[in-house]
């Protein structure tokens, strides 16, 4: 039996597919999104003997396709419950030498992209009484970054969104919360220059870069009963790096 309904965008990769492929060992019906068509069909289609898993290309930085995404999902289902907002991406350099084209992508993928899913969903679990958002920032996004402050800026807001958000949605049943992931080894993390990930190393008191599943473990909790109580919360899942 289905334990309900889960959009989880940036699906495709990384971070992304291992929620995926937790959610779906759980029990959870999924709808996963991201521009990448082929590697998405084929996790879905991979995930889809084990649970109901739909494929819904898309970008997430754009209202329309959010909204179409949403409502596609929801008429399929029937019902919500929940929503993991993943994707991200980093346009890193200096801040003295960012140009305003590089500083904007980040905040419209990041965090508009979160905006948009969480401005979607919301009026259907506000009718259901109930619903769980479940945002990926990161530790940059408590403590900032050289070199990444549009990406450190992205998801900080997305912070403030969620505490925002459950502020608002608590009243109907709706909780939102945020993990923070550290140095977690993924393809985006593992074109870093060594001595940058024997410097990120150092740092971790567990003396090991994290993994795709320590991050969808934690997210798995946050949709689970055990979590009913918990909302406007931010999760930091990253060895002891900041402290």
């Amino acid at each position: 039996m289905s334990r309900g309904a889960v959009i989880v965008t940036g699906a495709s990769r990384g971070i992304g597919e291992a929620i995926a492929r937790e959610l779906a060992g759980a029990g959870y019906d999924l709808a996963l999104v991201a521009r990448s068509v082929e590697p998405l069909a084929a996790l879905a289609a991979e995930l889809d003997g084990e649970t109901t898993c739909l494929a819904c290309p898309g970008d997430i930085a754009d209202w329309e396709d959010a909204q179409r995404i949403v409502g596609e999902v929801h008429e399929r289902f029937g019902a919500l419950h929940g929503l993991v907002n993943n994707a991200g991406v980093t346009r890193d350099g200096l801040f003295v030498r960012m140009s305003p084209e590089n500083w904007q992508v980040p905040i419209d993928v990041n965090l508009n992209g979160t905006f948009y899913f969480t401005r979607a969903v919301s009026p259907i679990m506000m009718r259901q009484r109930n619903g769980r958002i479940v945002n990926i920032t990161s530790v940059i996004g408590l403590t900032g970054n050289a070199g990444q402050a549009n990406y450190a800026a992205s998801k900080a807001g997305i912070i403030a969104l969620t505490k925002s958000v459950a502020k608002e949605l608590g009243g109907r049943g709706v909780t939102s919360n945020a993990v923070a992931p550290g140095f977690i080894a993924t393809d985006m993390t593992a074109d870093l220059p060594e001595k940058v990930r024997a410097g990120m190393l150092s740092q971790i008191p567990l003396k090991r870069f994290g993994e795709g599943k320590d991050v969808a473990g934690v997210v798995k909790f946050l949709l689970s009963p055990e979590a009913a109580y918990i909302t406007g919360q931010t999760l930091v899942v990253d060895g002891g790096m900041i402290g």
